[in-house]
């Protein structure tokens, strides 16, 4: 199992955000959690990449505890993490974003070589490899956000909203990069709003409604549930 999440509390302040959370990813599966504006997805991203802390409960990364972790940490080890507005540095280029992930964790892969992967994979970045990062498009700097993660040549993915905002065209050309990436043996987690969004290659969905999972099966049985296909339609 790449990820467990076992039973997971997460409370910001006083508040009850996360409500006994149950989420495996397995090896080199693509994976996603679907959910209103405000229902705890980013929520629960953060808390896997170490920004937050479990009340209760416990996150297993490739067998390993990481609850307690720093984020850095969780990144040495394999985590690769996009968030929903992209994080990207504006002041940079689009080169010198990806080559900060490249330098996140030693593998056996030089920087140079995780860079070439990274362009591998989205060829159109090379060519706006000198733009700074407020020079591209808001696709381009999705795009960026995950190659910029790519280059860490991580063990698994978080990405969170990666279709937001974007054209059907894009959004079609990062299902593709999704599934490319895929094929490297890297697992996913994708955190979507919107259900129209879910890969092709998803092997398990899960729906989380007020920080509660409430659903969790494959994607093509989350509309036999006529109360959870309301939700998710919005």
């Amino acid at each position: 199992m790449s990820l467990k999440v076992d039973h997971v509390d997460v409370f910001i302040q006083a508040s009850h955000i996360l409500r006994d959370i149950l989420i495996e990813v397995a090896e080199g599966e693509v994976v996603c959690l679907i959910g209103r504006n405000g229902a705890g997805k980013s929520t629960m991203l953060r808390t896997i990449m170490g920004f937050l802390k479990p009340r209760s409960g416990r996150v297993e990364f490739l067998k390993q505890d990481i609850s307690w972790l720093p984020a850095y940490k969780i990144a040495q080890m394999g985590m690769g993490y996009a968030p929903e507005d992209a994080g990207i540095f504006p002041d940079l280029t689009v080169q010198e974003n990806i080559e900060i992930g490249s330098w996140v964790r030693e593998t056996s892969r030089t920087p140079e070589e995780k860079v070439r992967l990274a362009y591998q994979v989205f060829p159109l970045l090379e060519k706006y490899r000198s733009r700074k990062g407020d020079q591209i498009s808001g696709g381009e700097r999705k795009m960026l956000s995950i190659a910029r993660a790519l280059a860490s040549e991580p063990k698994m993915l978080l990405l969170d909203e990666p279709f937001e905002g974007l054209s059907p065209a894009i959004s079609i050309s990062i299902k593709e990069k999704i599934y490319e990436i895929s094929m490297l043996g890297v697992s996913m987690l994708i955190a979507e709003s919107n259900v129209h969004h879910v890969p092709e290659s998803t092997r398990m969905l899960y729906v989380i409604e007020r920080g509660e999972v409430i659903f969790a099966g494959k994607p093509e049985e989350v509309h036999k549930n006529e109360a959870v296909a309301k939700i998710i339609s919005g």
